[in-house]
C-alpha cells in the first residue's frame, strides 16, 4: 500500500513540500507549526489594509466588552452623546488612564503605567468610537503609504503613549480614546508634508494643519476632550516622523519589522490582561 503524502505550502519559498518533514525538501527551511505562525503574523504586518482592520477590531472589540464589564445594562437612547456608554468601573477594569487609576489604585489586576498603551484602545460611547474609527480608516491608509506599515504601528502606539502621558503630567484624572493615537498619525503627516515640500507636501502639510487646527477649536469648545492627550500625540508623532523617517528618505528596515511587531505583542499581551482580569473581577468575584 503507497504511503499517502500530506502536502502543505512552505512559508518561506512557497513551494509544495511533505508536511511530515521538519524542513523544506526545497530550500531546506523550517516548516513546522510555528513557522507557518511566524509567517501569518509577519504577512499580518506586511499587508497595511489588514493592519489597520487588525486595529480597528481590537478597538470595537474593547469597546463592545465594555459594555459587557458595565456594572447596569448600558443605556439605550436616541442621544448619540450617551448611548452606549460604558461607566468608568469597566473603563477602570480595562485599562483607562490618568492620575486616578495610575496613582490611586494598587490592586493586583491594576496596569498602572502601561495604562498609556491600553487606554488607546477603550471608548466613552457610540460616537466616540465612531469618530476615532472613520478618522482611522481616512489617515491610516495615508500614513502606510508615505511611512510603511511597521513604522504606520509604531507612530500610532508611541504617539498614543505620549499623548496619555502628557495629559497625566497636565494631571487630568481619567482619560480613554484612541484619538491620542490618531493624533500621533496627524503629527507625522505633519512633519512628512514640511519636511518634503513641493507641491504635495505643502498640500498634505496645508490639510494636515487645518485638520489640527479645527481638532483644537472643537477640543476648546466642547467640555471633556482631552485636549492634552491630541496635543501630546501630535507632538509625539511629529518627533517620531524626524526619527524614523519616511519612505522616500529612507525605506523601513528589519529594525523597523522588530519594533513594530516587540510592539504589536506587547500590545495585545496588555489588552489580554485587562480582558481577562477585567472579566474575573467583574464576573468571578476575585
Amino acid at each position: 500500500m503507497n504511503k499517502q503524502v500530506r502536502a502543505i505550502l512552505c512559508p518561506h519559498c512557497g513551494k509544495i513540500t511533505d508536511i511530515a518533514e521538519a524542513h523544506c525538501i526545497w530550500c531546506g527551511s523550517a516548516t513546522g507549526y510555528s513557522a507557518r505562525l511566524k509567517k501569518r503574523w509577519i504577512n499580518a504586518l506586511n499587508d497595511s489594509e489588514m493592519l489597520i482592520q487588525g486595529v480597528m477590531f481590537l478597538n470595537i472589540g474593547m469597546f463592545v466588552l465594555s459594555l459587557f464589564l458595565n456594572s447596569s445594562i448600558p443605556e439605550i437612547t436616541l442621544n448619540p452623546f450617551t448611548a452606549l456608554s460604558p461607566d468608568t468601573y469597566s473603563l477602570l477594569l480595562l485599562g483607562a488612564t490618568g492620575t486616578e487609576p495610575i496613582d490611586n489604585i494598587h490592586l493586583w489586576w491594576s496596569l498602572g503605567w502601561l495604562t498609556f498603551l491600553s487606554a488607546n484602545y477603550l471608548h466613552g460611547g457610540i460616537l466616540h468610537i465612531l469618530f476615532n474609527m472613520v478618522a482611522l480608516k481616512q489617515i491610516a491608509p495615508v500614513v502606510t503609504r508615505e511611512y510603511g506599515v511597521y513604522r504606520f504601528l509604531i507612530i500610532y502606539s508611541i504617539g498614543g503613549v505620549i499623548g496619555f502621558y502628557l495629559s497625566y503630567m497636565a494631571g487630568i484624572s481619567l482619560t480613554i480614546g484612541a484619538s491620542s493615537a490618531i493624533c500621533g498619525l496627524l503629527g507625522s503627516l505633519l512633519f512628512f508634508g514640511w519636511s518634503r515640500g513641493g507641491q504635495y507636501g505643502n498640500l498634505v502639510f496645508k490639510q494636515i494643519g487645518s485638520w489640527i487646527l479645527t481638532l483644537f477649536i472643537f477640543g476648546f469648545l466642547m467640555s471633556g476632550i482631552n485636549n492634552w492627550g491630541h496635543l501630546g500625540g501630535i507632538l509625539g508623532g511629529f518627533a517620531l516622523g524626524w526619527i524614523l523617517g519616511y519612505r522616500e528618505k529612507r525605506p523601513e528596515t528589519r529594525m523597523d519589522r522588530f519594533t513594530s511587531g516587540i510592539i504589536a505583542v506587547i500590545t495585545l499581551l496588555v489588552l489580554g490582561w485587562s480582558v481577562i482580569t477585567g472579566t474575573l473581577v467583574r464576573y468571578g468575584n476575585v
